[in-house]
């Protein structure tokens, strides 16, 4: 089954490529200017942070002073506070690669990573203050009460999703000198997950300009439209935030600010698209986990990011 969806994806993408080339290649570039103007300079930097904090050995050592809230809330130890940490302020994947970090070199086991990709990997700060709520609303205020929304449902999907399982005990940490070639090591690491991110940004927003010049896109978000009163704006910004975060968001501008609207934008950025689902399993594939519990989460935080927005919509004022 898996194989056949595969081969049935690859003929739609061909025959979209093939079919209309010159929106594709618009896509493409307009892939790589988001690259270049949003995603490098805003998460190339937290890759390279979240690196040198695990390379350095910080997580062990935040071990034991967090394991009592870390596992009484989540049920992993307290090294898993620098994913969570990383992951709220850095954007999507830095959380889960930060997780699959600490597994990789043995911090926590996979059992805990698994448990942390159900939270920690979420939408930074600066995408949401700038794209979404300057961008959108016009306003940098209702950015933060987005970011707000956001974190809040990260943690309430993190408490849902704890499980019966418990962390582990952890050993005293000795004190160590940092280990030579540390940022090297980050660096290096950093360029091959941004390279990651980068590829999926790009090609899916290809295929979005694709179904959009066969007028799938229009179609779909047409019926949609008239079948649950959302703008048309709408119902075309929740089919392209399916796909991807960034297109999503875009194609909200223009959209009256409703609480309807705004509880949208913030369902959209709990969801993160099918880009950062891949993304976060290229970034994931090096420690061998299984990523189930980070489509439960990212389904968890959409729902509750929608819920908390829609709240805060007449609380806030906005």
């Amino acid at each position: 089954m898996r194989f056949a969806l595969g081969c049935a994806l690859s003929l739609a993408s061909l025959a979209a490529l093939l079919g209309w080339p010159a929106e594709t290649t618009e896509g493409v570039r307009a892939g790589l200017e988001t690259c270049a103007e949003v995603i490098i300079p805003s998460l190339f930097p937290f890759f390279v942070l979240g690196g040198a904090i695990t390379e350095l050995g910080i997580p062990q050592r935040l071990s034991r002073s967090l394991s009592e809230p870390m596992s009484r809330l989540f049920g992993v130890s307290g090294a898993g506070a620098s994913a969570l940490v990383i992951g709220v302020l850095g954007g999507y994947p830095l959380g889960a690669a930060t997780a699959a970090g600490l597994c990789g070199r043995g911090v926590i086991t996979r059992a805990e990573c698994e448990r942390l990709l159900g939270f920690v990997n979420n939408s930074g700060p600066a995408f949401l203050v700038g794209a979404a709520g300057v961008g959108v609303f016009g306003s940098a205020r209702a950015g933060l009460v987005l970011y707000a929304c956001h974190v809040l449902a990260a943690v309430t999907a993190g408490l849902f999703l704890r499980g019966r399982g418990s962390a582990p005990a952890v050993p005293p940490v000795p004190a160590q000198a940092p280990a030579p070639g540390a940022l090297a090591r980050a660096v290096t690491a950093s360029v091959r997950n941004i390279l990651n991110v980068c590829g999926f940004v790009v090609i899916f927003s290809a295929i979005t300009a694709a179904l959009g010049a066969a007028g799938i896109f229009p179609r779909l978000a047409g019926g949609l439209a008239s079948r649950t009163g959302l703008e048309l704006g709408a119902a075309t910004a929740l089919l392209t935030g399916f796909l991807e975060i960034g297109g999503g968001i875009g194609a909200l501008r223009g959209c009256s600010p409703t609480a309807a609207n705004f509880a949208l934008c913030a369902l959209i950025i709990g969801w993160g698209g099918l880009s950062v689902h891949m993304q976060t399993a290229a970034a994931t594939a090096g420690a061998g986990v299984k990523t189930a519990r980070h489509l439960a989460g990212r389904l968890m935080s959409a729902a509750f990011s929608a819920i908390y927005a829609w709240a805060a919509f007449g609380l806030a004022g906005l």
